[in-house]
């Protein structure tokens, strides 16, 4: 057993959405977040950039010893995941894949659809992955500008976040997906509007949940796991954000729920 923390860190808040799965799964483990809210959103920004930030965050959270580390950011594991496990000697895992996963098993007809920031359906991370994984799926991909910017304000179900989203997934519906892969870990806010406008014959798959399911099994394989132990120290969940504190403690509840209690605030030299 191995009582060192799982790292996770996102652009922002929608990390949290695989904190929550890694939570209800894995809920002897420690935590520490790192939401780089200060110079979100990454989806716009060079790959380049985004690989930087992706090397310096994760130094930070080595710096907290963890065990494993999550890119719980779809743009930063599309620009850095791989370059990432070439550096550091503990384990990685993304969101991207877990994602697909899911999403194979679901689809029925083999039409998946994913929808992502402009980053990461630009890399191709998603179109080289399902090649890959799953040859025989007919993948449509579809860039959602402003998605994520309304989820980080806390509009997510507003009449001009439904004609937005109505907007921009109409290239999905013309493709006749029976699958939607919400591949950016702020979507799962928009998952009702998402689905009204999909319609239910649509199967709405989120990373988070399978994200968790392969992190367990890494920890698994390696004999990381933490359990209960009588007299251990108390489960903890440390989190930092490089913006504003107070904005992410409130917005993250939304996200995660009461499990957001401290957030401390990490300035870049």
């Amino acid at each position: 057993m191995d009582s060192r923390p799982i790292g996770v860190f996102d652009s922002g808040l929608g990390g949290l959405t695989v904190v929550r799965a890694l939570i209800d799964l894995l809920p002897h483990e420690h935590l520490v977040y790192f939401g780089d809210t200060g110079r979100f959103p990454y989806g716009p920004k060079p790959r380049e950039e985004v690989l930087k930030y992706a090397f310096q965050i994760t130094e930070l959270l080595m710096s907290h010893d963890v065990k494993l580390v999550v890119v719980g950011c779809n743009s930063a594991a599309a620009a850095a995941l791989t370059e990432l496990r070439s550096r550091y000697e503990v384990p990685l895992t993304g969101v991207i894949e877990p994602g697909l996963r899911a999403a194979a098993k679901a689809t029925r007809t083999g039409r998946i659809g994913v929808i992502g920031t402009v980053g990461t359906i630009a890399s191709g991370a998603y179109q080289r992955a399902a090649a890959h994984l799953f040859p025989g799926v007919e993948l449509t991909c579809a860039a959602c500008p402003g998605f994520v910017e309304f989820v980080e304000a806390g509009d997510v179900d507003s009449d001009q976040v439904f004609v937005l989203v109505e907007r921009l997934l109409a290239p999905v519906q013309a493709a006749g997906v029976d699958t939607l892969v919400l591949g950016c870990t702020h979507y799962p806010l928009l998952a009702r509007t998402i689905g009204d406008v999909m319609g239910r014959d649509v199967v709405l798959v989120s990373s988070g949940e399978e994200t968790a399911f392969e992190v367990a099994a890494v920890l698994d394989a390696i004999g990381a796991r933490r359990g209960p132990r009588p007299g251990d120290e108390p489960v903890w969940h440390k989190f930092f954000t490089s913006g504003d504190p107070a904005t992410f403690r409130t917005l993250g509840a939304r996200f995660l729920g009461p499990e957001v209690e401290s957030v401390e605030a990490w300035r870049w030299n």
